[in-house]
């Protein structure tokens, strides 16, 4: 059901949850100073409560009501990416609930980018958002994945649906040099040049479970079994999805995607695909391995998420 700004206003004020676009995928809205609130969250979402999550912001200021003080290079990193699809992970003030953080005594924020979403924090103050889905399964980037999982009725805020497909960026600026959690569209590469800053990648699986929201547990699997293949077989399985992006000739049929190179439109439509699959009924899902391009700044983060869903 899609609302308008002043209703999800009304529904955030009164405590409840509404879906939010957003550049990269639908969030799942909530006050992140409602402790009650935020605990329907983990409730409608079936999350794990230890998990931690994003606060959305539209302003600046609305940081400084989360962390006791903003760095200098915090201001760099974000006023050269918001709005925009990275999240900073900063020492949280002691007024941010528990529930928020996992207990960690960090939090993750973010200043999506989508007007209507921007003019719904403006009203309500910063608002957690994990994806819109029930744990575990791909994060929903169309509204009909979200009336799929939560039903036709559940409130949807206006605006143009997301973009990019992939979650956001993490990026842990507690201490140099800053380390990325989770990949996303925002690379190490992009944050040095514009920024200056050393960036790495978490060496650690667990350090990165650890702090990063979105990666502490499975994630972004479909029903369906993921697996990579090396090249286009020349004999397709039935019952089953395929995704390529290599070959010259565009192969045709129900559940078969060539991408010819296209890598930020794979990623856009990467998750449906995945629910597709799973609406289709189809058993396999079979994906061409991504190359090494560095050409290509989603491609790091494709093969995150495909390997996350390949895993058992």
């Amino acid at each position: 059901m899609i609302v308008s700004v002043e209703k999800a206003v009304e529904i955030i004020t009164n405590g409840d949850l509404v879906a939010i676009p957003t550049e990269t995928v639908y969030g799942l809205a909530a006050d992140a100073f409602n402790v009650d609130a935020v605990k329907k969250t983990f409730q409608q979402k079936d999350r794990p409560s230890d998990n931690p999550l994003i606060v959305h912001i539209s302003g600046s200021g609305q940081l400084e009501m989360l962390t006791d003080s903003v760095s200098d290079a915090a201001k760099t990193i974000t006023e050269s990416f918001w709005p925009g699809p990275l999240t900073i992970v900063v020492h949280k003030r002691a007024n941010v609930p528990d529930v928020v953080t996992g207990g960690l005594n960090s939090v993750a924020v973010r200043m999506p980018d989508n007007p209507e979403t921007l003019a719904l924090i403006n009203r309500t103050g910063p608002l957690t958002a994990p994806s819109a889905n029930r744990s575990g399964s791909p994060s929903a980037t169309r509204a009909t994945h979200i009336e799929h999982d939560f039903g036709v009725d559940f409130p949807i805020l206006t605006g143009q649906a997301p973009s990019l497909g992939i979650e956001s960026t993490v990026l842990d600026i507690r201490e140099e040099p800053f380390t990325i959690l989770r990949p996303g569209s925002v690379t190490a590469e992009m944050i040095e040049s514009r920024t200056g800053f050393k960036v790495q990648s978490s060496e650690k699986k667990s350090d990165s479970d650890k702090h990063s929201p979105g990666m502490r547990y499975t994630h972004y699997k479909p029903t369906a079994n993921v697996s990579l293949i090396d090249e286009v077989p020349s004999v397709l399985k039935s019952n089953s999805t395929y995704i390529f992006h290599s070959a010259n000739e565009l192969k045709s049929g129900e559940g078969i995607y060539n991408y010819m190179g296209d890598f930020d439109k794979l990623a856009h439509n990467l998750y449906d695909h995945f629910r597709q699959a799973d609406y289709l009924g189809h058993s396999q899902i079979f994906i061409e391995k991504l190359p090494n391009d560095e050409n290509s700044s989603i491609l790091f983060a494709l093969k995150d998420r495909i390997s996350r869903a390949s895993s058992s």
